[in-house]
């Protein structure tokens, strides 16, 4: 028996019905005309989804349960409702989106929800809340209907909280997107129509309003990486982003979830700025004379034990001198031409403070470099000519890095802009160094100044690991036996480790520390300012290994060993 399908209609259901040849049934026909037309219109209330089959018995099946979760929906078509419906999806988003151009708006006053339908012909002007605003332009509005469409244009504007908004649970090594936090914690919810709409001709602009304590933010909005559970990242393709006194305005031609990502900018104020001016002034100032100290008692020293540490360490020292006192002259010097141009001789004391900081970090690398060869390769180690081969390295890459950036004419008056947290007082600092109109300073300062002194920490940290390592299988090999003298033996090893730390230029690895914190800014201030300070100490406590005996340094295993090791090489 061949079958055909057919779609059905009600015309054809009436068709059929009266050329059936049983008369019982035509006499039926005009209540079954009334039954169908009922049918089909009850399918016509029913979603789009029930109406895929032509099966009129899975059709009524389809219907009883699409009905089921139409009466779902209808339990709460509540804009304010929505998100808590969604949250308990996979794929809240995808619901979201869905759901609130569909709800009605409970309409109460003080609501950051924003339901409305507009005029396509006309702009919309939306404020959800005093710090956040959005217009959308006709021609958005007018893609978001369907086509040869007449009707109203459904807008929907709201904030959202953005904890809902979360990366993927097994975090990938490098999401795209810009670093940051999100401005306020809060993001905006811009939806027009049912049609997605991108790559608009006129973007859509939103304005985030900020207290003035951040200096800098991206405009981004929220994509999706996996639907199944919603998870995305900040995506900042097809936005714009303009930033004025006390707002973000951001220009993105799509709707989405929109946000804008900030890092607080750390701010000084006033007190806080000349309190660390005053402690970098005295501390680079007590730093020169304790460095001239420590020039005399490594002299004193060598003369009367010369030994080839003790060169190394009064190269160290005298760079240092250079760099705590070209500071100071480059401030003084910089506060003398006030508002004027810059001027050869302070291009001169910019290049040798270049030149001393560059040298200063030379020696401390070289410092850990002595340290290797004594740790490490403790046996043959005799180099001929060592320190005058140290001494190029030295004092010769510094000068040549110097005169390169010289030459390019990078030396000059630098200005340094300090901001309160309120924006109310704007200081300068001006100082004898690179000057603010090279174009390309930013370059120079991050591969001289930042790159290669974070390398040498590096480095010297490694170098103070392996001597704490050393410490302790000497520690664990056999030591003093009574507690007094334990206690004092762990007292002279920290006291070897802080030195060695100082020595090793390892407070520079505290600039990091800048970036976060006010204390951070302070703790980094007075251990660079004061470092010549624990030179000074270090080389009072060269002189009293000096004075000890061979045999009461052959006695002890501990940090006497390594620290007179370090130094009779």
């Amino acid at each position: 028996m061949k079958t055909t399908k057919t779609s059905l209609t009600p015309h054809s259901f009436m068709v059929a019905t009266a050329s059936h040849q049983d008369m019982s049934l035509l006499d039926w026909g005009p209540v079954m005309q009334v039954l169908v037309l009922l049918f089909w219109l009850s399918l016509s209330y029913a979603d789009e989804d029930c109406l895929e089959s032509n099966n009129i018995f899975t059709t009524i099946g389809q219907t009883a349960n699409c009905a089921k979760e139409n009466n779902k929906l209808t339990e709460s078509k509540y804009c304010e409702d929505v998100l808590s419906e969604c949250l308990a999806q996979s794929s809240w988003i995808r619901c979201y989106k869905q759901q609130i151009v569909k709800c009605k708006s409970r309409g109460r006053g003080g609501s950051s929800f924003i339901f409305r339908t507009v005029d396509p012909s006309e702009e919309s002007k939306e404020r959800p809340t005093p710090e956040h605003g959005v217009h959308i332009p006709s021609s958005a509005l007018q893609r978001s209907r369907a086509p040869e469409s007449t009707d109203l244009v459904v807008v929907v504007v709201t904030v959202l909280d953005s904890a809902y908004f979360k990366p993927p649970r097994k975090r990938r090594r490098f999401l795209p997107g810009p670093p940051g936090t999100v401005l306020g914690g809060t993001v905006l919810v811009v939806q027009a129509g049912l049609n997605p709409l991108q790559n608009l001709s006129e973007p859509i602009t939103m304005t985030f309003k900020h207290n003035k304590k951040v200096a800098n933010g991206t405009c981004v909005f929220w994509e999706e990486i996996n639907e199944e559970d919603g998870t995305g990242h900040w995506s900042t393709f097809g936005c714009i982003t303009n930033n004025t006194s006390n707002e973000f305005i951001c220009r993105c031609n799509h709707l989405s979830f929109f946000a804008v990502l900030v890092n607080p900018d750390l701010s000084l104020s006033e007190e806080d700025a000349f309190n660390l001016s005053l402690i970098t002034y005295v501390g680079s100032a007590l730093s020169v004379i304790f460095t001239i100290i420590s020039l005399i008692i490594y002299s004193c020293v060598n003369k009367r034990q010369p030994e080839r540490a003790i060169g190394l360490h009064m190269h160290l020292t005298a760079a240092l001198l250079c760099l705590h006192l070209c500071f100071l002259l480059c401030c003084l010097w910089a506060w003398r031409l006030g508002k004027q141009q810059t001027d050869w001789f302070c291009g001169a004391l910019g290049f040798l403070l270049h030149w001393s900081l560059l040298a200063t970090v030379c020696w401390s690398a070289l410092e850990g470099f002595h340290l290797y060869l004594l740790l490490v390769r403790v046996f043959n180690i005799y180099i001929r000519r060592y320190l005058l081969k140290l001494s190029v390295v030295g004092w010769g890459i510094p000068t040549l890095i110097a005169l390169i950036c010289g030459a390019s004419g990078v030396y000059g008056k630098y200005t340094l802009k300090l901001r309160d947290s309120d924006n109310s007082n704007n200081s300068t600092m001006q100082l004898c160094w690179m000057n603010n109109k090279f174009i390309h300073r930013q370059a120079v300062i991050y591969a001289t100044t930042m790159v290669f002194p974070c390398l040498v920490v590096v480095f010297n940290s490694c170098m103070l690991g392996l001597v704490v390592f050393k410490l302790w299988r000497l520690r664990a090999g056999g030591g003093p036996n009574g507690a007094r003298e334990k206690t004092s033996r762990l007292w002279k090893d920290c006291v070897t480790v802080l030195g060695l730390s100082c020595v090793l230029g390892l407070p520079f690895g505290l600039s990091s520390a800048t970036y976060v914190s006010l204390p951070g800014i302070y703790i980094f201030t007075v251990l660079n300012s004061v470092q010549g300070a624990f030179v000074f100490l270090w080389s009072l406590a060269l002189t009293y290994k000096s004075r000890s005996d061979a045999a009461s340094s052959s006695k002890y295993t501990s940090s006497q060993r390594i620290m007179t090791t370090s130094f009779n090489s």
